[in-house]
Parts: C-alpha cells; structure tokens; sequence
C-alpha cells in the first residue's frame, strides 16, 4: 500500500476495512479508469462495467444478506463510494442511487412484499434503480412538489416532469415523489416505487449535458402514468419523512463520493507538477505551485474527516443527523471543485485539452456540488441549526 494510502484520515479503520479499500482501488483502477474517457466521448453508459461490481459484493452492500446483497456497515460502504468515485462518477453514483435512496427507504418504510419483490433484484443487477426527485422548477424545494398524484381506482395517477434523472433510461425501478395536495406543501408529498417498464404513461426523454454523457441523464415525464396502492412507499402525506431519512444516507454518499473525486484531483497533479518543467525547473519546485498543492492536501484531508465522521455517527445509528450531513456535503463537494481547479492551474494549458482528465473532473465536481442540496441550502441550514431556528 502506498504512503498517502497509509497517511489517509483513516487511523481507526478496521483492517477489513482497509482491505475492502485496497481491493476496491484496484478493481476500479484496473476494469473501469481504462475505459472512462472512451465512454463519454462515444455517450455510452457504462451497463457492463457496473455488471462487474456485482459477483464482488460491491454493488448491494447496504441490502441485507436476506435479500441477496452483501450487507455492510455505513463505513465501509462509503470506502467502497469513495474508490468507485475516484475513477468514474456514474459507476459510484449507481451504487450510492441503489443503496443510499432506494434501497434505504424501501428497508425502512417498504411493506415486506415490497421489499421481497425489489431488493433482491436489486441486489443481484437485474434492477437498476433511479431517483426521481428533481423538478423544472425548484431541485432544492422539494415541499413545493409539482408533480401531483391523484386518487384513482385501485391506485394513484402521476402528471408530472423530473429532470436530471440518473439512471432513468437504464432503470428497473423508480423511486418518485408527488404530492397527493399541493396546498399542504410538504405534508401533501408522498413516495411511489414504480416500475417503469409496466407502467403506461411514463416517457424517458434524453436531457443533454456538457459533461456526464456517459450518465444519459434523463427527463422522466408522467402522463397520467397508473400505479397501483401496492407501489406506495408509506403512506400517503408522508413521503417528506421518507426523504428525510434517506437524504443523510444519501448526503453522505454523495460527500465521500466528493472525496474521491477531491483525491483523484491531488494523484493528477502530484506527478504532473513532479514531472514538468519550465525555466530550467520542475514546476513543483516553484513556492506557488507548491502552495497549491498544500491547500489541495489540506482540503482533501479535512473533507474525509468530517465525512468519516458523519459515516460513524451513522454506524452509530445516532439518529438524525442532518446538521453534520450538510456539513460533509457542503466541505466536501467544494473541496472536489477547487481541488480540480487548482488541477486544471497546475496543469496549466493541457488542463483543459482532451488528453488529460482534470477538466472533465471539474465539470463532474461542480454536478456533485448541485446534486442533493447545493451549497447556498446547506449553507442555510447549517446557520439555521447553529442559530437554534433548526432542530435535528
């Protein structure tokens, strides 16, 4: 193992935990960093490679060995996010979709038949998942839900539009929120798991991106789309609980999967300030460019040990914690988009050409800092807990 493996802000791993974070780096390094660059150039989604995290037991770790996954605790599942992270961005994303939103909420509030029928499909690949929470007009604002679910025979009819879904053209299930009453803001929002291969009235629209084309995000529009009462997650009202419970899980999924991405921003500028020269020098050698890197060690270090420190609370089952999920994400997802901008300095003009991946990690780190909550709302609720106007 190397010497920045060893110095990592993991004193107190266990040593399976170390293991599992070995095993997971070289996996990554060796079946999936080869192909990535290929595959947002040809706009490809990485289904084969996401195949392969599944005989290892890294692509269900937080379903129970009940339900075929390869149940973990909280930490080493954030190991394996992180390591996934550090190398592709949607690989780690379908494993932190999978296990952190969908999988989390249908343990927790899913009736069994639900759960029988879902998790283990999920567990062994058959059933991708996605979530579907994003709106046109408010991603943060989820208690002003546009989408609406009315009353139907038997079930419920969805009319609505979600944007910048993951996953969604891959899909075997959806996680998607509506609200049942508008006025009620948040008491009206209420949780469905849909299969969208069943269901009439759901149409999966590409929404085209400058970065993440190998992630074909999505549009999900539903007309009309039927589902049964058997696909209600809870009941109904009471789906803003069922996103709060997954929303720390899924916080901090996101913010180690932005320590990854802060990492992989350092081992790319390390070697390439080590290696290139200008007046006479290795650009490493110069108090400027050694600056930069200081503050990209720094900011790494930090984020992990306040995102390490989320995932043992979580271990802990300390109960809610989103004043230190917001913290994780906010520290780190920043951390990850100046770290690849101080890459990008360093590598100076090659930064953004085709040849070298710092600039495209720039673009993914600037989606991991929208992505569940962006930093002016964390910002907000970090000042309204610290404030006493917020209570966990």
């Amino acid at each position: 193992m190397s010497d920045a493996l060893l110095r990592m802000a993991d004193f107190d791993l266990t040593p399976e935990q170390r293991l599992v974070r070995r095993t997971v780096r070289e996996f990554a390094e060796k079946e999936i960093l080869p192909h990535v660059e290929r595959y947002e150039r040809e706009e490809r989604y990485p289904l084969e490679l996401i195949q392969k995290l599944v005989p290892l037991g890294f692509f269900a770790p937080m379903i129970p060995e009940e339900y075929g996954g390869s149940f973990l605790d909280v930490m080493t599942y954030g190991i394996i996010c992180e390591e996934l992270a550090r190398v592709d961005w949607v690989v780690a994303s379908v494993v932190s979709v999978t296990n952190s939103l969908v999988a989390k909420s249908l343990l927790r509030f899913g009736s069994e038949a639900q759960k029988e029928h879902w998790l283990p499909r999920m567990a062994r690949g058959e059933c991708l998942s996605s979530a579907c929470l994003t709106e046109p007009g408010g991603g943060t604002d989820l208690g002003n839900m546009q989408t609406t679910a009315s009353r139907a025979d038997g079930g419920w009819r969805l009319n609505g539009t979600k944007v910048f879904i993951s996953h969604a053209a891959h899909a075997g299930v959806f996680l998607v929120v509506a609200s049942v009453d508008r006025a009620q803001k948040h008491k009206g929002v209420t949780a469905f798991v849909v299969d969208p291969h069943t269901t009439d009235g759901i149409t999966i629209g590409e929404f085209p991106m400058r970065t993440l084309k190998r992630d074909n995000l999505a549009e999900v529009h539903f007309q009309d789309a039927f589902v049964p009462d058997a696909a209600l997650l809870g009941e109904p009202g009471k789906g803003f609980p069922v996103l709060g419970a997954a929303l720390d899980m899924g916080r901090f999924s996101v913010a180690i999967r932005c320590v990854g991405q802060a990492q992989r921003c350092l081992d790319l500028a390390i070697p390439y300030a080590t290696e290139r020269e200008a007046f006479g020098q290795k650009i490493g050698e110069f108090q400027m460019i050694q600056q930069k890197i200081a503050d990209m060690v720094a900011r790494t270090e930090q984020a992990r040990a306040v995102v390490y420190r989320l995932g043992r609370m979580l271990d802990a089952d300390a109960g809610r914690a989103s004043l230190e999920s917001s913290l994780a994400k906010l520290s780190a997802s920043e951390a990850a988009t100046q770290n690849a901008l101080d890459a990008i300095q360093i590598h100076g003009g090659y930064g953004l050409s085709a040849e070298y991946e710092v600039g495209r990690l720039l673009l993914e780190a600037k989606a991991l800092e929208f992505g569940e909550g962006t930093s002016e709302l964390h910002r907000k609720l970090i000042a309204e807990f610290a404030l006493g106007i917020r209570k966990q």
